[in-house]
């Protein structure tokens, strides 16, 4: 049950159901409660989860990472976006951190206005955009790639996306939340 319904539950059951709660929409949020990564995200690899950590604690801990390398940005954005919703929308499965579930939210504006994205831009649609830009790229279609970066939730249009996919600044939330998923998957409270 989410948040929010276990709350609206709690009202009900104490006779204050007359209360109107704020909706996800209302407070600017995306309402998408799952995402999900492709199957060629993760190479074979059994975990989604626990790959999309590793690749992204390497990827935002420096800009030169990913400088010039519009494929891993992609990725690596798009797998932020999946790891922003795991940790939001079930933080029992990061040991109930509270740095995670604060932080991640922070860095998803970060990256998102980096790259211009959206705000309120679902994230199952940037995870399936920027992976279909990746399969463009890897498959030396960079006109594709601009296409699909086209979408009205890329608000600077897919040249200059892909441009800044290319040249990411450093993204230090991003990063640190990053670096907290890899912490809490190292004491092992990271459950599936």
């Amino acid at each position: 049950m989410s948040r929010l319904a276990s709350i609206a539950s709690l009202l009900l059951a104490l006779g204050l159901g007359a209360c109107t709660l704020p909706s996800m929409a209302s407070l600017g949020l995306p309402t998408e409660q799952t995402a999900s990564l492709p199957e060629d995200a993760y190479n074979g690899a059994a975990d989604p989860m626990r790959s999309a950590i590793n690749n992204t604690t390497v990827a935002f801990s420096s800009p030169s990472q990913l400088a010039g390398k519009p494929v891993q940005a992609a990725r690596s954005v798009a797998e932020m976006e999946y790891l922003n919703v795991e940790v939001t929308t079930n933080p029992r499965s990061f040991g109930g951190s509270t740095t995670a579930t604060t932080i991640f939210p922070l860095a998803q504006r970060e990256w998102r206005a980096a790259l211009g994205i959206s705000p309120n831009a679902a994230p199952q649609a940037v995870i399936d955009s920027m992976f279909a830009a990746v399969r463009a790229l890897q498959g030396g279609q960079p006109h594709s790639a601009e296409v699909v970066l086209s979408q009205p939730i890329f608000t600077l249009g897919g040249p200059a996306t892909l441009v800044r996919l290319a040249n990411l600044p450093n993204l230090p939330v991003t990063n640190n939340a990053a670096q907290e998923a890899s912490r809490v998957l190292m004491r092992g409270y990271h459950r599936f």
